[in-house]
């Protein structure tokens, strides 16, 4: 095995740090995985509280692991930063200038930020994920504790397993995040969404009738597990990401049954295949829409191995309307590839992706504004902006609002706007997940333009100047402050 130099190569490494930080609590007694473990999580979560590891859950043969990444403290402690900002300068730092504006700018400076760190994956013989292996009839996922998250969901469901696949004509690799319905002891939904590059593979394999190959590692790493959310190009791979993120190689093994390989410090791995055409009904699942999602029909996973550490650790995370776990992963993204996304739009100053807006649904802009309509520009290149492209509220403002106080922004916001003028509604693609587009995929968009209005945009009055108090007296009173006794 490689050095290890990166401080949690696995799953147990970075509960034992989180547990040293004050930031984990054990659960000892016996908890129920339908129903209850959702219930205290969520509270959990509302209450800023720690990670958990319910050693006893009364459904499978191995403790679970959940809220690990629920603060933007325990994100940045997953990922080896003091601030998730941090990662976002070092990616700026290495971009060149010269690079091209636009999505094949971000693509290559990705690229560029890939190479330079030189962190491809190396491959391992032997790994701990597969200290224990069953097959065939052994193979049982109820060893596993799945979680029902909701009442009216269509069943157990795992919601932290990292799928693999690659490209049936190309072998390019993909690593995603999917939720994974439990249909029997060996057979699981594969909910993968439209837009998805798993799903792309699969659709090649049914043309060409082939089953395609799938392997699906639970307990992954925290960069590893992080790095299966992040939305990057489909020609960059996750575990190169990985690597620079981690700052050394991600070690890998080949899947015993499967031409795939995965993480070596997995907890749990399941391999098997998708047949050509197959599909069963998956759903409903309670997601971090607030909703319900509906019964659709999705591939079926025939899991044909499972190995697994002696002594494997469950990681699972809770869905639901905000605040909830998923708020960590999403602001790492933000703070990440916010210089990718500048590199795209160089006219964005900062942005800042609300947990209320489940972080597809809103985004709030700052710009510098030089012309008239800019604001107008910002929104449409966002729209055509790789996911960001999904994006239904996207408000801009000037630079010298603060994205991130969104007390400031909804001043701006409610008193910076002539709706008549600077209010811009559209259509476009839609989350799969999302409820309220009368269509599914594709729905209406709006675009607020709350910066200073221009004369040449029209506005004809003078914009008045806002109000600040002079920096002396701010100076004085802070002097002061103790002697007012308030």
């Amino acid at each position: 095995m490689a050095a290890r130099g990166f401080p949690y190569p696995d799953l147990k490494d970075f509960l034992a740090a989180l547990e040293r930080a004050g930031e984990l609590r054990r659960v000892s007694v016996p908890v129920d995985p339908t129903l209850e473990i959702s219930e205290i999580v969520t509270r959990t979560v509302r209450d800023g509280g720690p990670a958990l590891l319910f050693e006893r859950p009364t459904r499978g043969e191995m403790p679970l692991a959940i809220n690990l990444f629920g603060t933007e403290k325990r994100m940045a402690m997953a990922l080896g930063v003091e601030s998730l900002d941090e990662i976002g300068e070092r990616i700026g730092g290495l971009i060149k200038p010269e690079l091209p504006v636009g999505w094949s700018g971000i693509r290559e400076g990705l690229g560029k930020v890939m190479q330079l760190k030189s962190v491809p994956p190396r491959k391992v013989k032997t790994a701990p994920c597969q200290q224990v292996v069953y097959r065939g009839d052994d193979v049982d996922l109820s060893r596993l504790p799945g979680l029902q998250v909701w009442p009216g969901d269509g069943g157990v469901f795992h919601n932290f397993g990292l799928t693999h696949t690659k490209h049936p004509e190309t072998g390019k690799r993909n690593l995603g995040l999917y939720r994974l319905q439990q249909h029997s002891r060996n057979t699981l939904g594969m909910h993968w969404q439209i837009h998805k590059d798993s799903t792309a593979h699969h659709a090649v394999a049914e043309r060409l009738g082939q089953r395609l190959p799938v392997a699906i590692a639970i307990g992954c790493d925290p960069v590893v597990s992080y790095a299966a959310t992040a939305p990057l190009p489909s020609d960059i791979d996750e575990y190169l990401f990985a690597g620079f993120l981690r700052g050394e190689r991600v070690e890998m093994v080949d899947c015993l049954t499967v031409p795939l390989q995965v993480p070596a410090h997995a907890q749990v791995v399941l391999e098997g295949y998708l047949e050509p055409g197959e599909r069963l009904p998956e759903g409903p699942f309670g997601d971090h829409t607030g909703f319900y999602t509906p019964v659709e029909p999705f591939p079926v996973l025939h899991v044909e191995t499972m190995t697994m550490q002696r002594d494997p650790v469950y990681h699972s995370i809770v869905t639901s309307k905000p605040p909830q776990e998923d708020h960590g992963l999403g602001k790492a993204t933000e703070r990440i590839f916010q210089p990718l996304l500048k590199l795209m739009i160089p006219d964005i100053v900062d942005y800042d992706l609300p947990a209320a807006g489940v972080f597809h649904n809103c985004a709030i802009v700052s710009i510098r504004k030089r012309y008239p309509k800019h604001a107008q520009k910002v929104m449409n290149a966002i729209w055509g902006a790789h996911l960001m492209s999904l994006t239904k509220l996207i408000v801009v403002v000037d630079e010298d609002c603060d994205v991130h106080d969104y007390a400031e922004v909804a001043f701006r916001a409610f008193g910076n706007v002539d709706y008549a003028r600077d209010l811009l509604v559209t259509e476009g693609p839609v989350d799969h997940l999302d409820h309220s587009s009368y269509q599914q995929f594709w729905g209406g968009k709006a675009g607020i333009d709350a910066t200073r209005k221009l004369p040449a945009e029209g506005y004809t009055r003078g914009w008045p100047e806002e109000m600040t108090m002079s920096p002396e007296v701010v100076s004085l009173v802070d002097k002061r402050w103790k002697e007012y006794g308030i």
